[in-house]
């Protein structure tokens, strides 16, 4: 007689894939922001000023944050839920400050940052049957 287990749902899934996707590309701008690269963009009037050094450390935090969110929604924990909801709201906000500028990459990250929303709310009941 088999042992009913609960399966994780899709849609959870998807939000971690997600933040894992989060986590891999902010390790790659971390490297490169480190490595003082001359490809980066001009950074003197953001939050750091032109220390790429501090940038890199804090692209490699979101990093670190995204992909133990990413491993806590894998495993029916709070903390990957708490983080992806803060994920999706702060990417929301910046694609409605980027729309004028980047309409098509605006609208697509908020339709990503919705359906992560979304994901989250359909899942809210599941749990890992330790």
């Amino acid at each position: 007689m088999a042992v009913a287990t609960a399966r994780r749902p899709g849609w959870l899934t998807f939000a971690a894939v997600v933040l894992f996707s989060v986590a891999a590309l902010r390790v790659i701008s971390g490297i490169a922001y480190l490595a003082d690269s001359t490809k980066v963009a001009q950074l003197s009037g953001g939050l750091f000023g032109d220390s790429l050094f501090w940038w890199g450390l804090w692209d490699l935090g979101i990093a670190a944050a995204a992909l133990y969110a990413g491993y806590s929604l894998l495993e029916g924990g709070a903390y990957g839920r708490i983080v992806a909801y803060i994920w999706a709201g702060l990417v929301i906000v910046q694609s409605f400050l980027i729309l004028s500028f980047a309409p098509w990459f605006g609208a697509a990250a908020i339709a990503l940052a919705l359906l992560v929303i979304y994901a989250l709310a359909v899942t809210d009941d599941w749990e890992t049957a330790g």
